[in-house]
């Protein structure tokens, strides 16, 4: 868990999974939700951080992908697991993003601290 430094000095951060649309960091901080064509709310993730994107609710699940920077994402339900201290603080709320991908709500600034959508089963 935390923030790592890989060979060519790119970070990344313990994180879970992510699908959404791409956009610089200051787009992302101008506009802290966005809402999709289709009625999808989607969040943006921590400006500056790379997040891992996992195959379940904490840093020992395999990483699926890593997010870019300035990414936004939808957050379809949420689901207790590890705790994560990020840039919005300290949680044990993992989102889901995709299926079977999650990120930690550490990374993810949706405006509370607590669950903003329906629990995963």
């Amino acid at each position: 868990m935390g923030v790592e430094e890989n060979s060519s000095g790119t970070v990344t951060t313990d994180v879970a999974d992510v699908t959404g649309t791409t956009a610089t960091a200051e787009a992302v901080v101008a506009e802290e939700v966005t809402t999709l064509a289709a009625g999808t709310v989607v969040y943006p993730i921590a400006p500056g951080y790379r997040v891992n994107v996992r195959r379940g609710p904490g840093t020992q699940y395999g990483i699926v992908r890593t997010l870019p920077y300035g990414m936004s994402v939808p957050v379809y339900c949420q689901k207790p697991g590890e705790r994560v201290t990020g840039p919005y603080g300290t949680s044990n709320v993992w989102d889901n993003i995709a299926n079977g991908q999650f990120v930690a709500d550490a990374y993810v600034h949706t405006g509370s601290d607590g669950y903003i959508a329906p629990r995963c089963d």
